[in-house]
């Protein structure tokens, strides 16, 4: 058996179709099959039903992929430990964060301590709050920047930073200079984050909402804030948004202060303290909010 079996056999438990799956791997469809039978013939095990109706996994076949997709992560791995050793890399630093960290200085301070330590890396992964408490559970992450406090007891947080929110609005040629008072907006659409990506954003700007006197209809529910302001801008409605979004460079909006209120965004860094990379304390430390 080897790891070109495993991978021929990881694509074609994917497809299920011989076809699509040679497709995808750049090869024809009979080497695929041949190097299916060598694998089958090699374990002494049937892996797949072949039928006129298609494809599908054995039972035999569906524990194998499991053992298959873990054996072939773990030889990834190794062969990027070694490339790492070689480039003098000696620590791997995986981190998760919400879209709004590229407006808070996130990859500048990153950069920063990577030419102070050339022997880490750093990687990046976009991940929304819930996603990246998920990717924790898998062993995927090292840190994260999330916007809830809802997360497992093994791990640990630190508030990174507490900004306020400020009103966005479409600002078109020929609108009025000023930006709409709050009454104004009271009945118009909100742009919002879909309830189901982040409960706790959901719920915090619906509740500043409602301390400011709001009632908007919620019409429109995306995933990040970059949409939020996006949509915004092509005049669908109104948002509230993390103050540091003003940054986003997105035309055809303009960013208003609202009274000062206790509900603010706020962004908190997660670890594992049971399982880190020697250097994570070090470059937790070094990471600063931005004053805002």
């Amino acid at each position: 058996m080897e790891l070109r079996h495993l991978r021929y056999f990881v694509v074609l438990a994917d497809e299920l179709h011989f076809g699509r799956a040679a497709k995808r791997l750049h090869m024809t469809q009979p080497p695929l099959s041949f190097n299916i039978k060598q694998l089958e013939s090699g374990l002494g095990v049937q892996l797949f039903e072949r039928s006129s109706h298609g494809v599908k996994l054995t039972p035999a076949g569906e524990s194998f992929r499991r053992s298959a997709q873990m054996l072939l992560a773990e030889a990834e791995q190794a062969a990027r430990k070694a490339r790492d050793v070689a480039a003098g890399v000696t620590t791997r630093v995986r981190i998760g964060f919400v879209g709004s960290m590229l407006f808070r200085g996130l990859p500048e301070q990153l950069g920063r301590f990577q030419a102070d330590n050339p022997q880490v890396q750093t990687g990046l992964l976009e991940l929304n709050s819930a996603e990246q408490i998920e990717a924790f559970a898998r062993g995927q992450l090292d840190l994260g920047f999330v916007h809830t406090t809802r997360m497992p007891s093994e791990l640990s947080k630190s508030l990174y930073m507490s900004e306020p929110f400020v009103l966005c609005t479409p600002s078109r040629r020929g609108s009025r200079a000023r930006p709409p008072a709050l009454p104004q907006l009271a009945r118009d659409p909100l742009v919002i984050f879909a309830r189901g990506v982040s409960p706790d954003y959901y719920e915090r700007v619906m509740s500043l909402c409602n301390h400011l006197g709001l009632d908007p209809p919620v019409r429109h529910e995306v995933r990040h804030w970059l949409s939020v302001v996006a949509l915004v801008s092509r005049g669908t409605g109104y948002a509230l948004v993390p103050k540091s979004m003003t940054d986003s460079g997105i035309s055809g909006v303009r960013f208003s202060p609202i009274p000062e209120t206790q509900i603010r965004s706020e962004v908190f860094m997660v670890w594992s303290a049971r399982k880190m990379p020697a250097i994570l304390p070090e470059l937790i430390a070094s990471l600063k909010a931005p004053v805002t």
